[in-house]
């Protein structure tokens, strides 16, 4: 079984999950928007997002989270004791209860919906980012669902390029890549990753 890694400040993550017992996450296209306006209200002030998916049954998101001193002003400052400064692994527990509820009413089941823990795996080196940008945006296209990978709207790839319902760092992703041409060259391309479903366990 794979070790649960801590939510460490100034870390990039993999965090991922799936519906408990492969269940499905989003039935409708209002389930995707009310999981947006969560991840924003609960996320993006603890984390800055890279990339992200969101599939019927299961998500993935590249995020780095915040360092000590990027908290000055919110809940603390660089002089703040850390147990005042937000604590990353409750904002993505919130954000994952606060949506169950809102799924449970809509659709009367009762119960926990995500499997628990979240998973999430620490990224240390700039190749193996480039490897989970690529993962996450071709998951729609290796699930089946799509067979382009700029059909399927509900994950950041065309928000490279463009606005984007989720606040993503662009720029930093399209420059791991080294330009906008080659990021959606290796996109497209057969890729050799060494990243699969059957390794994360999903």
């Amino acid at each position: 079984m794979r070790k649960t890694e801590p939510l460490e400040y100034g870390n990039y993550y993999h965090i991922y999950n799936r519906g408990i017992n492969s269940c499905n996450l989003f039935e409708e296209t209002t389930n995707y928007q009310h999981f947006i306006r969560l991840y924003e209200q609960y996320i993006t002030p603890v984390a800055k997002t890279y990339s992200w998916v969101l599939m019927k049954n299961h998500f993935h998101f590249l995020v780095r989270i915040k360092d000590k001193s990027e908290f000055s002003g919110q809940e603390g400052d660089n002089t703040t004791e850390d147990t005042n400064l937000p604590k990353p692994h409750l904002h993505f527990s919130n954000l994952f209860n606060a949506y169950a509820k809102a799924f449970n009413k809509r659709y009367s089941r009762h119960g926990s919906l995500f499997e628990r823990p979240f998973k999430r795996i620490v990224i240390l080196d700039e190749e193996y980012l480039k490897q989970v940008v690529i993962y996450i945006h071709n998951n729609p296209v290796h699930h089946g669902i799509v067979k382009n990978i700029i059909d399927y709207p509900w994950s950041s790839y065309m928000s490279c390029f463009s606005d984007n319902p989720i606040t993503i760092q662009s720029n930093s992703v399209i420059k791991w890549f080294k330009d906008d041409v080659s990021f959606k060259r290796i996109h497209t391309s057969k890729n050799n990753l060494s990243i699969n479903d059957e390794w994360l366990g999903i």
